[in-house]
């Protein structure tokens, strides 16, 4: 029997979009003043991590709480580093709002490098205009959370949506990544392919690709592989995949 101990962080971790240095002190922005003290409750005195999304972090100490702001003074800084050695694109055609933001949250703890939202014919959720902005925004939100939390020091990007056939034909698409979706049946599993340092991954909603979306996805360079006998939900599909991979090629081979 093994058993597993998960160890957590040392210090509390928050993205802090702002020039950083050793030496410096400053005023934390809002959102995260409010979750250091209010959520977790953080004294004078703690100590806390920040980063930028430009390279390593900052241990930094909370020196002063008032009503308007938490001020905290930076020690130093880390050349730290947590990402993957494989380059990972998720395409991931739009699920339902839980289903995303979960499958978004776990592909940056998996180590994903890029996000692409796809509107697939079946897509439950129709997105455009100021609604498609918000739910991009918050998807960011949900990228920046999952690096704070899994001890990632660059920010994944969440690219802005695209209709899958005008992505699949267009200039955004990888020419060089080993390009895969997944798809029951498929006659190609995983470990017959060969390693690959870049990958994209295209993922249909709930209910899959349409036959059309496949042949087109095909057409793009796309290998359909299988991931076993069982039809996967689309939340489970895009995070077995990932991990397989990593497992495979990736970090987790590694560990």
């Amino acid at each position: 029997m093994i058993e597993l101990i998960i160890a957590s962080m040392d210090s509390p971790r928050f993205f802090c979009d702002a020039p950083l240095g050793p030496g410096a002190r400053l005023d934390l922005p809002e959102a995260v003043a409010r979750h250091a003290v209010r959520v977790l409750r953080l004294p004078p005195g703690a100590p806390l991590t920040l980063f930028n999304g430009r390279g390593g972090e900052y241990p930094a100490v909370i020196t002063a709480i008032t009503r308007e702001r938490v001020t905290v003074s930076i020690s130093g800084w880390e050349d730290v580093e947590r990402e993957s050695p494989l380059q990972l694109t998720l395409v991931q055609a739009i699920q339902a709002a839980d289903k995303m933001d979960y499958t978004i949250q776990k592909a940056v703890e998996l180590g994903i490098s890029a996000i692409q939202p796809v509107a697939s014919k079946r897509s439950v959720v129709k997105l455009s205009g100021d609604r498609q902005q918000k739910r991009e925004a918050h998807w960011q939100s949900v990228v920046i959370s999952a690096c704070e939390q899994c001890g990632r020091n660059q920010i994944p990007p969440v690219t802005p949506v695209q209709p899958l056939d005008l992505w699949l034909a267009g200039p955004g698409r990888p020419q060089q990544d080993l390009k895969l979706m997944l798809a029951p049946g498929a006659a190609h599993s995983l470990p017959q392919l060969p390693p690959a340092g870049r990958v994209t991954l295209l993922i249909g909603a709930e209910g899959g690709l349409e036959p059309n979306e496949m042949k087109t996805a095909r057409l793009a360079g796309f290998i359909p592989v299988s991931l076993g006998p069982r039809i996967l939900r689309t939340e489970t599909a895009s995070l077995a995949a990932l991990a397989a991979i990593q497992t495979l090629w990736g970090d987790f081979k590694g560990a």
